[in-house]
């Protein structure tokens, strides 16, 4: 494959930029969250950072097309075209803005996994145009990668204790979302089966919250608050719920005895085939000690029971709607 102009006559380690970083997980799992977009959309950016996944194709030819968000609210467009996958060890790609012109910071990159011992080394040697281009932006690209991998090693770390729901609803996407995101509908099903929600507030964008209150049938209170990382409708919603007090400040500490963590950072992704929709609910602790880590894996039929209700109160209201 072509990458436009011939390069200046630099060497190549002139041009090279070469990444190491070891994680703590078998080189299978890795390569599996590297390559799977459910897990890829979670990790792949610098912090700060989101990706939108237009288009998805591991395999030699294959094309991943995908637009990364930026904190500044700059999208970026993103072309990766693959020339070699060989499953777990090795992705060879070429990596441009999407566009069919002569793009002069387009780059050649070849991602190594590595088995050690019971870690993963992962090598990822990226070839610029020339030395120069290198050069001006290489602490730029150091700088993301590093951040990059520092949350895929977050990822890693949070998978042995991640809670994971799944459930088909016979209704289109779009409703789906709206159930989740409007808080007249959200308050009609949210919450473990002889709950019921109240919504004090919901601002439905990054960084706005949704504060409400479940109470039981003997009158008992609780106070709970989304605090919005990443909106992308109609397909995912990823955020922070965490116990709050009636003010609305969060977190606070739960309001049983368990050492239970006080924020769970939530994924949900909704996605559509034939008229129904499929909802996949991915849960970990988010600024949670290793008790309280524990604590939610061992929680996880709970949790099970829980959402399961929940569920069962959004399958009967999108009935209604």
């Amino acid at each position: 494959m072509s990458t436009g102009k011939p390069v200046s006559p630099e060497t190549t380690a002139d041009r090279e930029l070469v990444i190491t970083r070891v994680f703590s997980a078998p080189r299978e799992l890795v390569w599996k969250v590297w390559t799977d977009p459910a897990h890829v959309v979670r990790w792949w950016g610098p912090r700060g950072h989101s990706t939108t996944i237009r288009e998805h194709d591991v395999r030699p030819g294959g094309v991943w097309r995908y637009v990364m968000h930026g904190p500044n609210g700059v999208d970026y467009d993103n072309r990766i075209r693959y020339k070699e996958v060989v499953a777990p060890e090795r992705l060879v790609y070429h990596h441009d803005a999407d566009r069919d012109d002569d793009d002069d910071h387009s780059f050649d990159v070849t991602v190594t996994f590595h088995t050690r011992g019971e870690q993963t080394e992962v090598v990822m040697r990226t070839l610029f145009r020339s030395a120069a281009v290198r050069d001006q932006i290489a602490q730029f690209a150091t700088d993301g990668a590093n951040s990059t991998f520092e949350r895929l090693g977050e990822l890693l770390a949070d998978l042995p204790v991640e809670f994971v729901i799944t459930r088909s609803f016979d209704a289109p996407r779009e409703l789906v979302y709206r159930a989740f995101t409007e808080a007249e509908r959200l308050a009609q099903w949210w919450g473990p089966r002889g709950f019921t929600m109240r919504v004090q507030q919901l601002d439905l964008r990054p960084g706005g919250t949704c504060h409400y209150s479940l109470r039981a049938t003997d009158g008992r209170e609780m106070w709970a608050r989304f605090t919005y990382l990443e909106i992308d409708p109609p397909g995912r919603v990823v955020f922070i719920n965490a116990f709050a007090d009636a003010a609305g400040n969060a977190p606070v500490r739960p309001p049983f005895p368990d050492p239970w963590p006080s924020e769970i950072l939530n994924t949900m992704t909704l996605t559509e085939k034939d008229g129904k929709t499929t909802v996949t609910l991915r849960g970990v602790p988010h600024n949670a000690t290793a008790v309280e880590r524990a604590t939610f894996l061992a929680g996880h039929s709970s949790l099970q029971g829980g959402f399961g209700s929940a569920f069962d109160e959004l399958a009967a209201h999108l009935a209604r709607s």
